[in-house]
């Protein structure tokens, strides 16, 4: 990657090593964005996002968490069912967190206003805040019982790797 990677951190003499991040954010970082989490990291450590190269930190955090709530039980429950092994507590966002990701991925556009307002007046990042569905916002499965999460999760697994891929991929076009 090229020092101008994407907002990469790149380090190292000689050869240039570039780290980019993706920040899932949602409410209280206990359901959806640690599932979000776990599912982009086992999707680039397994080689479903065509096209990604160099290194990917993916991390989650809640606008309104609370640090060191342990993930819920379905969330976890979910992603076991995927084969996906993952555990952790939440982590409260900052204004610092969302300025220094790559990308970051907002649930709901509540959640992306939120964001916005903790950046202030600070343009440059927020054009690098988006809702992780296009599409809509991705609603909190809590109260919904267990097959509310395992919905999530499958939904999550079509979507992610295709918007990791357009936030990751170095796109070229060709000179007319």
């Amino acid at each position: 990657c090229s020092r101008r990677s994407i907002r990469g951190r790149c380090s190292g003499a000689g050869r240039i090593r570039c780290v980019r991040t993706i920040l899932f954010l949602c409410t209280g970082n206990t359901c959806r964005s640690p599932m979000a989490e776990a599912i982009a990291r086992h999707a680039l450590d397994h080689g479903e996002v065509p096209g990604v190269e160099g290194n990917v930190l993916v991390v989650s955090a809640g606008l309104a968490a609370g640090d060191g709530v342990p993930y819920s039980e379905e969330t976890l429950g979910a992603l076991e069912q995927l084969g996906i092994a993952f555990d952790g507590t939440s982590k409260r966002a900052s204004a610092e967190m969302i300025r220094k990701a790559d990308r970051v991925f907002c649930m709901t556009e509540g959640h992306l206003r939120q964001a916005h307002r903790l950046l202030g007046d600070d343009e440059r990042s927020k054009g690098h805040v988006e809702l992780l569905d296009p599409e809509g916002d991705v609603e909190d499965p809590i109260g919904h019982g267990e097959a509310a999460y395992h919905r999530l999760a499958k939904r999550f697994r079509k979507l992610i790797p295709r918007r990791l891929a357009d936030a990751l991929v170095q796109r070229t076009t060709p000179k007319a």
